[in-house]
């Protein structure tokens, strides 16, 4: 699956810093264009020890590791726009998301302004949260201004389906009204369904990263315990930790100096490695791997689903034309040291149709089209 995460926040705590770090990227920093310019685009590699180790194995042409697609979209509340909040574009730019990345900041640094004079992570989440829930209710209240008159002259089954849309808009309407995020709603997939295609921002699993101070990163969790607070009143949304300050100057670092300088610090990883890890857990995602000489690569799927849909993320005519797949976990297939080996042992399983594919499953698919 194509994965697409959006980086978002007030202006001046540290979004772009992140998106580089994350996609490898040289987008411009500091300024309080953040809010205004062009969207930044970039693709992280999702790292994975496993598909390493799996590469390692088979010397393979080429090694390919999962992706997600990073953007770097800037917003400013509506008291810094004349324009009364955040653009119709960039409100665009983020319904197409998978996920939300909402950095808020939580360094001191007085050298960087803060756009309301003082360092409140709690309050700047709320503060964006509260544009997203206005968006959202405008959509709202226009869609049921429409669905009226469509009402009437709806019959049958599309009456139907625009009766159960305009319920499901109604209490999300309740909701709104509130001031709480859709993702608190506990909608069926027949209600998803009715109003997937409005993309809702509340809607949408978010992930805080409070971006903290270097002398914060070995006690991130005294920093990080108001903003859980928060985020655990609400679903789909959680939190972690970086000093992208830090990750920055780390990053242009030899590997292994880069390695003892983290270890001193308490940093037992990069910055990348717990955004892609928090943001998998978030959108319940899992790997599973394809290996031969020609190329070893990692696959992203939802967890929970089946063979020949994880088939399918490989190529559509695998899950068309799907008979069964041959699995192995991968740990199994490294300690026999090869495919031979490990049917030698017993522990290559042929499953069906209704085998839901496991995190870390290596999958040979039998197929007929």
């Amino acid at each position: 699956m194509n994965l697409v995460s959006t980086i978002t926040g007030l202006p001046y705590v540290g979004k772009t810093t992140l998106f580089n770090l994350l996609t490898g990227g040289h987008a411009a920093t500091g300024a309080f264009a953040g809010a205004e310019a062009e969207t930044n685009v970039g693709v992280a590699k999702v790292p994975d020890a496993r598909v390493d180790r799996l590469s390692a194995l088979y010397a393979p042409k080429k090694t390919t590791y999962a992706e997600v697609t990073y953007r770097d979209l800037g917003l400013a509340h509506s008291a810094q726009q004349h324009q009364g909040g955040p653009s119709a574009q960039k409100l665009g730019d983020l319904r197409t998301s998978d996920a939300i990345l909402h950095v808020v900041r939580a360094f001191r640094d007085a050298s960087v302004p803060h756009v309301d004079a003082t360092v409140d992570p709690v309050r700047d989440l709320a503060s964006i949260e509260l544009e997203l829930l206005i968006a959202d209710h405008a959509v709202v209240e226009k869609r049921l201004e429409r669905i009226e008159p469509e009402l009437r002259a709806a019959k049958g089954a599309e009456r139907e389906a625009r009766e159960r849309e305009r319920s499901v808009l109604r209490k999300a309407m309740t909701s709104l009204e509130a001031e709480t995020p859709l993702r608190d709603l506990a909608l069926d997939e027949e209600e998803r369904r009715a109003v997937r295609g409005y993309r809702f921002l509340t809607l949408l699993p978010q992930l805080v990263v409070a971006n903290v101070d270097e002398a914060d990163v070995a006690g991130a969790e005294a920093v990080l315990a108001p903003l859980r607070a928060a985020a655990a009143a609400h679903r789909h949304e959680s939190v972690v930790a970086v000093c992208a300050k830090l990750e920055a100057e780390i990053a242009d670092l030899e590997p292994e100096e880069a390695g003892a300088f983290r270890r001193d610090l308490g940093v037992t990883e990069p910055a990348l490695h717990r955004v892609i890890r928090a943001t998998y857990d978030l959108l319940g995602l899992v790997s599973f791997f394809t290996v031969g000489s020609d190329e070893v690569r990692a696959w992203t799927i939802p967890a929970g689903t089946q063979a020949p849909a994880a088939a399918g993320a490989i190529h559509s005519d695998l899950e068309r034309g799907f008979i069964r797949a041959e699995v192995i976990e991968w740990d199994r297939l490294l300690e026999a040291g090869s495919e031979a080996n490990a049917k030698k042992r017993g522990v290559v399983r042929t499953e069906g149709r209704d085998y839901v594919v496991k995190d870390g499953d290596v999958l040979h698919v039998l197929f007929n089209v």
